[in-house]
């Protein structure tokens, strides 16, 4: 607790990364073999045993190639599309190190900073039950909800802290956590934190840490902001590169033109299916009323976004996961923060801004090699900026013009789910789960959701 006045927000740049500015290129360590299994890869046997009691019983290839090298103690930087298995790949290997070891309260040695909110719960999900099998506690900490929890655990010697930047920070400013004691630290989703504006906080968080500690950055673009991370905070990592961002093969994508008065019901049409259906809008207004829309229309519908409580989220979140709910209709704060097996379609109610958006609205879809369906709903007017992300994004969609009752929505919705008479307000919150439980139960309800990952 001594060291309290060294790890402040002010705190100058550490050493590492002081010697890493200059160093060109960030990426020179050669890659050790590729693994056929977890036990190949030296994931210890609790682990393995973890693994395997819920389900999973052999590597993706992106956790193939960066347990070995994770297990090492290498610095890794990791480029996956969504849904490659990304999680994983840093998840094993942080409870492996920090496996036979000492943690003093509110000192953690393993931290993974994520974007947001449903992210952070998502990783815990996936990294509690493994952290269990080898003896190790998991602490998640993000705004909108109560501080004093977090604290609480905190104090209680989490081993490994799983949180967003801003959130960290208040709590260090606080005394309320050290990141002197790091052995390990993650990065997740590295780009989507330079697009919300988190950079300069992570790099003071990475600064507070250890300069000889492992670093592990997993992305699904590695673009100037996050180079500029890796080259600062990087010591000649293995770079993995599993996959453009290029949307994956398994998805089909079509782009219908449509009358502005017809958005609701060509949303309907399509959501109207008995599949699970993501429908994304621009604002958070945007998402609340068409939410109401389908509800009204006998397709109850949770939403998501930034208005909502951090509790109504996770219910929204937890209906939709446990099927409670066939539809969710989301602002991009869910494009990363979903992650729950089986989404057939993906409906861009509203077309993106640009194509890293696009790209990971509809990685919601087609996770861990199953296929899926991308719908972009355009106006005439918006034609020419949606044939240009279109364009960047690598995509060449089925076109056409279409009313709500054209047949071509039909069959892209498949079998009609029977209809359900519900009053014209928004969808009750449904009690949720425990974002995480003990023992391979939780674990396999973590990895239905993020296997993908």
């Amino acid at each position: 607790m001594s060291a309290l006045s060294t790890e402040r927000l002010s705190a100058p740049r550490g050493r590492r990364s002081q010697a890493r500015l200059a160093a060109a290129p960030y990426v020179g360590s050669a890659p050790l073999p590729q693994a056929a299994s977890f036990a190949g890869a030296g994931v210890p046997a609790p682990l393995v045993a973890a693994l395997a009691a819920a389900g999973i019983t052999a590597p993706f290839p992106i956790q193939a190639d960066t347990l070995p090298d994770a297990l090492a103690g290498r610095d890794v930087l990791g480029r996956g599309k969504t849904g490659s298995g990304k999680t994983l790949g840093f998840a094993i290997p942080l409870a492996a190190r920090l496996a036979d070891g000492y943690t003093s309260a509110c000192r953690p040695r393993g931290l993974v900073l994520v974007p947001t909110r449903e992210l952070a719960s998502q990783v815990h999900a996936v990294l509690a039950p493994l952290a269990e099998a080898v003896g190790l506690s998991v602490a998640t900490i993000y705004g909108g909800v109560p501080q004093k929890p977090q604290v609480a655990k905190l104090r209680d010697r989490a081993d490994i802290v799983v949180a967003c930047p801003g959130r960290l920070a208040d709590l260090i400013e606080q005394g309320h956590c050290h990141l002197g004691d790091v052995e390990t630290s993650v990065l997740d989703e590295a780009d989507h934190m330079a697009d919300l504006g988190f950079l300069p906080v992570v790099r003071r968080l990475l600064d507070m840490t250890p300069p000889g500690g492992q670093r592990m950055l997993f992305s699904a673009t590695l673009d100037a902001a996050v180079d500029v991370l890796a080259r600062r905070f990087m010591n000649q990592p293995v770079h993995h590169d599993l996959g453009s961002v290029e949307a994956p093969p398994a998805m089909v994508h079509h782009l219908l033109t449509i009358a502005a008065s017809d958005r609701v019901g060509v949303v309907a049409a399509l959501a109207g299916g008995t599949g699970r259906s993501l429908v994304f809008t621009r604002t958070k207004h945007a998402a609340s009323r068409l939410a109401r829309q389908l509800t009204a229309n006998g397709i109850p519908a949770a939403e998501l976004h930034g208005d909502l409580s951090q509790g109504a989220r996770e219910r929204n979140l937890a209906s939709f996961a446990d099927g409670a709910v066939r539809v969710i209709v989301a602002t991009d704060v869910a494009a990363r923060g979903i992650h729950v097996d089986g989404i057939d379609l993906v409906i861009h109610a509203d077309p993106p801004t640009e194509h890293k958006a696009y790209l990971h609205r509809s990685g919601r879809t087609a996770r861990a090699g199953a296929a899926g369906t991308v719908v972009t709903l355009q106006a005439q007017p918006q034609a020419a900026d949606v044939r240009a992300l279109m364009r960047k994004a690598g995509v060449i969609p089925l076109t056409a013009a279409v009313t709500a009752a054209a047949p071509l929505l039909r069959s892209i919705a498949g079998e009609p789910a029977p209809p359900v008479t519900l009053p014209p307000v928004r969808p009750p919150a449904i009690a949720a789960a425990p974002a995480t439980g003990r023992g391979a139960a939780a674990m396999s309800a973590g990895f239905r959701g993020r296997r993908g990952r």
